[in-house]
This record gives C-alpha cells, sequence and structure tokens, in this order.
C-alpha cells in the first residue's frame, strides 16, 4: 500500500469522464457530506466507512477496486483495519443491497394486491359468466375495474383524456392514428395515453375531427 498524500488530481480524473464539475456537485449528486469528499481526497479511503465509498464509486461510474487504487493506493485484498478485507466488505453490501431490494418489490407487490384484492376475487367469475352468456350487458362489469382505478391513483398515473373526447391537438402528448392535423386544431380520442407526474407514460391515440 503507498501513501497518497493528495488525490485530488485522480478524483478530478474520475469527475470529468462522468462531467462532474466540482467536489461540491460530487458530494450533492452522491448525497454525502463534503468532508467525506476531502477524506478520499486526501487518500484517507481507508478511515472512511464502505457504505459512502459505495455510493461515491456508482456516482463516478467506477467500481470500488478502481476508485481506492486510483485514489488511495490500496488492491482490493488489502486488509481494512478493525475489519476483513475490502472485498470483503463491498461483496457483503452488494448482499445487503440486493436484499433490501428484494424486501422493498415484495412489499409494494404485496400493497398493490391488497388493493386489487376485490377484482382477483371478482373478475375471473365476471369474466366466465360474459363467456358463459354473450348477451350479458358489458356495462354491469365496469364497477369490477374500480380497483384498478384505485392503483393507477395510488401510483399517481392519470388519463391525458378520455376517450371520445374533442381536445385540441398536441404532438408531445397525442399521437395521430390517421391523417393530418396542426397543433392547436381539434381531434377526437380514439385511445387514452396516460402521464405520471412530469413524466409521459403513452401518448393518447387521436384522430382528426372530419369538417
Amino acid at each position: 500500500m503507498s501513501d497518497i498524500p493528495d488525490a485530488s488530481q485522480q478524483l478530478q480524473a474520475l469527475m470529468q469522464q462522468v462531467g462532474i464539475s466540482s467536489f461540491r456537485a460530487l458530494a450533492r449528486q452522491a448525497g454525502v457530506s463534503h468532508w467525506q469528499v476531502r477524506q478520499l481526497r486526501q487518500g484517507k479511503a481507508l478511515q472512511m466507512r464502505v457504505e459512502p465509498l459505495l455510493v461515491l464509486a456508482n456516482t463516478l461510474q467506477v467500481p470500488l477496486s478502481e476508485l481506492l487504487v486510483r485514489c488511495a493506493g490500496v488492491e482490493v485484498g488489502d486488509t481494512v483495519p478493525g475489519s476483513s478485507t475490502l472485498q470483503g466488505e463491498y461483496d457483503r453490501l452488494q448482499v445487503q443491497m440486493q436484499q433490501q431490494r428484494e424486501t422493498l418489490l415484495q412489499e409494494f407487490q404485496l400493497s398493490s394486491l391488497d388493493i386489487l384484492e376485490s377484482w382477483l376475487q371478482n373478475w375471473p367469475t365476471a369474466a366466465y359468466a360474459a363467456t358463459q352468456n354473450p348477451d350479458l350487458p358489458a356495462v354491469r362489469l365496469l364497477p369490477l375495474l374500480h380497483p384498478v382505478e384505485r392503483l393507477l391513483q395510488e401510483w399517481g398515473v392519470e388519463a391525458i383524456a378520455s376517450v371520445g373526447s374533442e381536445i385540441p391537438y398536441n404532438p408531445q402528448q397525442h399521437q395521430l392514428r390517421e391523417g393530418m392535423a396542426e397543433p392547436g386544431e381539434l381531434v377526437r380520442v380514439r385511445s387514452t395515453g396516460y402521464r405520471q407526474g412530469n413524466k409521459l407514460l403513452y401518448r393518447a391515440q387521436v384522430s382528426p375531427i372530419q369538417n
């Protein structure tokens, strides 16, 4: 292990590769303190916890081993004082993060299934009844879709416009199914589009209104 009293230049080289202009910007993007970035600049990575090192490595888009070699002059197999090895700590943290992701996904799925409980129980029966009785009015099935609508609301998903409505054409939110239209001209919605907050998920399918 070599002594590196100042690793600022090495760190700046890594920052330039991902377009980070300053040490302050690095701290902000990584969500770590300026003191932790200063520790890394001073070649004191072995005095830092593994968690902020891993976050900084991810922000700089390099493996933890490369960050340590470039900014602390260590190899992955070097021993962490009072611990095992950096590689061991890295592997342990990776496993922990994977377990956390799986737990969050499981919780998300369970909460979604809780909202969809009535739909899961009743929709197969309703679908079977519809196949057995083709004359069954479809409008009677609409209340069964309320749980799905509620789930979309929980996720912040909103419809851009309702089917059949006439709205001014906006090429950023609407897609012409046929014909041509200028922005601002009235078009009729054929298929609903969706957005989630400021993010467009699907553009609404529209058609020009014939004069």
